[in-house]
């Protein structure tokens, strides 16, 4: 890997990012750059943007919802609806999609998301006999049982915005723009159909899912559509990321929502971050897993390249913390496997189908050499620090026997 591309000379990503990346002549790569527009950028000023953006969209009558707002057990969810909410004064619709993968302390965060700020949830449950077939369509094809999720969290929103005709959406931060510098914050992007399959969904609609996999059917797929352009346009839908006008920091915003509104956290055997997808059994396991055949990195880099741009590690220490963690076993798969109806020794054998030969080397069957560029030991690395996030809670599997349905609600 490290022959074929090149790697920043500050964080831990290479340019064979999978969402694209590209070094300056000093070696920097540009998410590093844009990085820097964080201690550059007036964010008074550009909060003050925001405000005067959403103004129009404010019912006039106290009545109606102002605008949509995606959320899930995790990931920014409390801080976004606290922008939101308490300092916009806008009144949200949250809206969330049923992954399936649900942990308890997700449904758990959840609900106690929806009753701390005292906000109306609108949830989507697409039969789970069509998410299954798309799952074993989707990991057999093109490596990844995440794809319904992310469809589902990036098109129900869309549709629910033209449903109930309520425009305004209000997304987090901008993927491409934090990790590899796709955008600056002054372009301000907002969210497209054309990004959403390009680089959310590697490059696959719901329809291409049809002509590709014989199995799947229209009734299986139609959920996950997005809205056509007349319907986009007549309802004026569009789609804003709070990153572009708040100085957007996951580790600050996760431990100020932990203090003041009760979001749990749990700690994670492949990464160091106890804050992030603590709703999902399968996103820091197998799903990371499968990241790392594909791509040769997985989630402890990007978390680890976020904590360097931040200041908070060195890019030594970053590089020990992805070495502690990145070849963790996979916790969980046997949950994976009863709930898909899959033998693991099958598993095993899609999962290899789509390991990066750049990166990989097989020496005997089900046996494998990791060749990624963190495995070089021209690069050296210091010791690991400890203790940089905070698990409050655990992520409790004794017993349980499938996944759970998202409920009524956490007392």
């Amino acid at each position: 890997m490290t022959a074929s591309f090149l790697h920043c000379r500050r964080c831990l990503y290479t340019t064979a990012h999978p969402l694209g990346l590209v070094l300056d002549d000093e070696g920097i790569c540009s998410g590093c750059r844009i990085h820097e527009e964080k201690d550059t950028l007036d964010w008074a000023e550009r909060w003050e943007r925001l405000r005067t953006l959403v103004a129009p969209y404010r019912s006039r009558s106290g009545e109606q919802y102002d605008c949509i707002v995606p959320v899930s057990g995790a990931a920014d969810s409390y801080y976004i609806v606290h922008l939101v909410k308490e300092r916009l004064g806008l009144n949200p619709l949250l809206v969330t999609y049923n992954k399936y993968f649900n942990t308890a302390l997700g449904i758990r965060n959840l609900a106690n998301l929806r009753i701390r700020f005292d906000c109306d949830l609108l949830q989507q449950n697409v039969n789970p006999h069509s998410v299954k077939k798309i799952v074993r369509s989707a990991l057999r094809e093109f490596g990844s049982l995440y794809w319904h999720c992310i469809a589902g969290q990036t098109v129900f929103p869309v549709q629910t915005a033209v449903r109930y005709r309520i425009p305004l959406i209000l997304w987090g931060a901008h993927q491409g723009l934090e990790q590899v510098g796709m955008f600056s914050h002054e372009h301000e992007p907002e969210m497209t159909r054309r990004y959403r399959k390009d680089h959310d969904l590697m490059g696959r609609e719901a329809d291409d899912l049809l002509s590709m996999f014989d199995t799947l059917k229209e009734e299986d797929i139609w959920q996950y559509r997005y809205p056509d352009d007349a319907a986009l346009a007549e309802v004026g839908v569009r789609g804003i990321y709070l990153g572009n006008y708040v100085r957007w920091d996951p580790k600050a915003q996760h431990e100020q929502m932990m203090a003041s509104h009760g979001y749990r956290t749990a700690a994670f055997a492949r990464t160091f971050d106890c804050y992030d997808h603590v709703d999902c059994w399968n996103y820091m396991g197998l799903h990371d897993r499968l990241k790392l055949h594909k791509h040769g990195y997985s989630r402890v880099t990007d978390h680890a390249s976020r904590e360097i741009r931040h200041g908070r590690i060195t890019r030594a220490q970053g590089l020990a913390l992805v070495r502690a963690h990145e070849q963790a076993p996979v916790p969980h798969q046997d949950l994976f496997c009863r709930w898909l109806g899959i033998d693991p020794s099958g598993l095993d054998f899609i999962a290899d189908r789509h390991r990066n030969p750049a990166v990989w080397q097989a020496q005997a069957p089900g046996q494998w050499t990791f060749a990624g560029w963190s495995t070089h030991a021209d690069e050296p690395a210091a010791e690991a620090p400890q203790d940089l996030f905070t698990a409050n809670d655990v992520l409790a599997h004794d017993g349980i026997e499938g996944y759970v349905t998202i409920g009524k609600g956490h007392p």
